[in-house]
């Protein structure tokens, strides 16, 4: 049976630096394609860290290995852009995932349940966190408190090891 190792990640809406911060998500990547027998990357679409990852790991199995990975796209709920844009999504993403839980939520809601739900998949966090504010703080100390690990890229180091 395969051996599926999932990393999800989770970062702010904006981003300073994001050459800086696709350099570290490429090395981040490379070490968990090459350690892992499988790796199944769980992203969202809510802002520029977001988009860092999805660029970050389609670059990586394009240049570096692509036959042990999956990238993952989990949305809150089904999105026009998702709905208007089906062909587009399915073949940038390995897949497209809606969690049902958060699509049945109310709106305001429903990207924190989605996370939550990652991080309960997840066997690592990868995560960009200036500031202990906002929705990706939220989530990353949801993970911590489920003891899951977190790699806080800002300090390049382990912020939470079970």
């Amino acid at each position: 049976m395969l051996n599926i190792f999932t990393v999800a990640f989770f970062g702010h809406r904006y981003v300073d630096n994001i050459i800086k911060v696709e350099d570290l998500l490429e090395d981040q990547i490379r070490k968990l394609i090459d350690e892992n027998e499988y790796v199944d990357f769980l992203v969202g679409r809510n802002g520029d860290f977001d988009q860092c990852v999805s660029s970050s790991i389609l670059r990586v199995r394009k240049n570096h290995r692509d036959d042990n990975s999956a990238l993952v796209l989990v949305l809150p709920y089904p999105t026009a852009e998702y709905l208007n844009n089906e062909n587009y999504f399915h073949d940038y993403y390995t897949d497209v995932e809606i969690s049902h839980a958060a699509s049945v939520a109310h709106p305001k809601s429903a990207i924190q349940i989605r996370n939550q739900e990652m991080v309960d998949r997840a066997d690592l966090i990868i995560c960009y966190i200036e500031r202990k504010k906002g929705g990706a703080w939220r989530t990353v100390d949801y993970a911590i408190k489920q003891g899951k690990a977190v790699i806080n890229l800002i300090e390049d180091r382990f912020m939470f090891r079970p």
